[in-house]
């Protein structure tokens, strides 16, 4: 067994570790992620502590599915990008995507995450892990800025501050030629109740930034141009969750600033 002690933000990765392999593990699931399934069971953690009932489970399966699709997506007309996964957890999405070898894939996470995914997951041609933090601009210097860039940012950037995340999107967009940038945003209402979360108060984990609006990052980072704009319930698999799930959806979907609450943005530069 790996024993694990990750703590506040950095546990909340062994939340959507758990949502994977436990969705995975469903009859007809929406992902399926046996490196995740085979993950869980061989770290020493208490997953009961998070809570994670069958919609949470659900929900972080969507996200996961829609980010592995617009990754898939670029690389189908990208085939020879870079791809960068920033804050990368132990998510398996260079397996679950499986890149053709002429695309160069980098992990990037904290050195104790990496040192982690390194005992977990094989290692597999154009693959590389990084150790270092996402703000820490040390890892730029580890990618080749020749091709163009695809940076994957999922589940990280409502982690940092605003000043972080400015600062990390305009290197990432001062280093590379060109490039797409996708992430999930959450609005800064949903920031706010972030703390009734289950996996938030288990792990007392904070969030700090939240976005309303695409504009207000084209206004800081001026090479990034908005590309898309994906909201959570506009999503085709929201269908799966049971009817009560889905007709509140429904409602928030009326209301202009509950359609907002979370999203999945792609920018360009």
């Amino acid at each position: 067994m790996e024993k694990v002690h990750l703590t506040k933000e950095k546990e909340t990765l062994l939340a959507t570790l758990y949502g994977r392999a436990a969705h995975s593990r469903t009859e007809n699931p929406v992902l399926r992620d046996p490196l995740a399934e085979q993950a869980v069971d061989r770290i020493d953690y208490d997953f009961g502590k998070l809570r994670m009932r069958a919609t949470d489970a659900l929900s972080v399966a969507i996200r996961v599915k829609t980010l592995d699709n617009l990754t898939a997506g670029h690389l189908a007309r990208v085939p020879d990008a870079t791809v960068v996964h920033l804050g990368c957890g132990l998510d398996t999405r260079v397996y679950r995507v499986d890149p053709p070898e002429t695309v160069r894939w980098f992990d990037v996470d904290f050195p104790d995450v990496i040192s982690l995914r390194e005992r977990l997951f094989p290692p597999r041609p154009g693959y590389t892990m990084i150790g270092l933090p996402a703000t820490d601009p040390g890892w730029l210097e580890l990618v080749p800025a020749d091709r163009p860039v695809l940076v994957v940012a999922e589940g990280l950037l409502m982690y940092l501050t605003t000043e972080e995340v400015h600062d990390l999107l305009r290197r990432v967009t001062g280093r590379f030629p060109s490039g797409e940038i996708i992430f999930d945003a959450l609005s800064r209402l949903a920031v706010k109740l972030s703390r009734f979360q289950p996996a938030i108060r288990a792990t007392g984990a904070t969030l700090r930034w939240g976005l309303d609006d695409p504009a207000e990052l084209t206004a800081a980072v001026p090479r990034l141009r908005l590309a898309s704009e994906l909201f959570f319930s506009d999503v085709p698999e929201v269908e799966r969750f049971p009817a009560g799930y889905r007709a509140a959806l429904a409602v928030m979907n009326r209301i202009y600033f509950l359609r907002r609450v979370g999203r999945i943005l792609r920018y360009r530069f």
